[in-house]
């Protein structure tokens, strides 16, 4: 009976496993806003076909970042989202027709380098950074994630000097990545990949990601702001370290 719900090639112990992954991960995402899409793709990428890994975590993701939405959804900056939201669009069209024509690991150095860059580099203070850097910024992960699949690094790190509150920081960014995972599905579907098998697995990892929503959360409000920007500095170091790593081919 279970295997009848599941897509080809997916065994019951690895779609057990996938459910408790996103559990953890979005726990995770929840309480520091990045690490659990890397950690997601990770998880797909070594149990599924790599010809649907790219479509299967954005629909997984879309369900991830609409609850983690929602529950933070008081804290979250729309104009900065809408703006976001606008470059976004544009990125989507144009990563479908590029989406077979770009060497991946080009994208993965710029990714990497940019992250490093964002988190470390003193910024200036550039005029426009929260209203045309922001659509820019969504332009370009929009494009990125087509080609990468986990982007929410790049979208932190282009909200992180800001300067917003970390209930800011955390919600924004969830708005931000539901609605580039949603493009990205949109994108996908039009160029032909059908859901429809994936869809009674998929609704499982959604619902266990909403319970680890619940659990993050609980945890971000209980982390002291000054520890909460330490870990988010050392969770981008690591993850466009490690971005680097794989467009050198290591």
């Amino acid at each position: 009976m279970l295997d009848m719900l599941l897509p080809a090639g997916v065994a019951p112990t690895i779609a057990l496993l996938l459910i408790a992954v996103s559990f953890l991960t979005s726990a995770f995402t929840a309480a520091f806003g990045i690490g659990g899409g890397v950690a997601m793709l990770g998880a797909l990428a070594g149990t599924v076909s790599p010809s649907v890994v790219i479509a299967v975590h954005g629909l997984v993701q879309v369900g991830s970042n609409v609850g983690r939405t929602y529950v933070q959804r008081a804290h979250a900056l729309w104009p900065l989202v809408a703006r976001f939201t606008a470059g976004s669009v544009i990125g989507a069209l144009i990563g479908a027709l590029l989406v077979v024509e770009l060497p991946e690991r080009i994208l993965l150095g710029l990714l990497g380098a940019f992250i490093l860059v964002m988190t470390w580099l003193p910024k200036p203070r550039i005029p426009g950074l929260a209203s045309s850097g922001l659509v820019i910024g969504g332009g370009l992960s929009t494009i990125i994630t087509m080609f990468v699949g986990a982007t929410g690094s790049f979208v932190q790190a282009l909200l992180l000097p800001l300067g917003l509150e970390k209930r800011q920081l955390i919600a924004t960014h969830a708005a931000c990545t539901t609605i580039q995972h949603l493009l990205k599905v949109f994108a996908f579907g039009a160029l032909g990949f059908s859901f429809s098998d994936w869809l009674p697995l998929i609704g499982a990892m959604i619902l266990s990601g909403f319970a680890g929503t619940m659990l993050g959360t609980t945890l971000l409000e209980r982390l002291p702001e000054r520890w909460f920007a330490v870990a988010i500095k050392a969770i981008l170091t690591v993850v466009g370290i490690d971005l680097l790593r794989r467009a050198a081919g290591l």
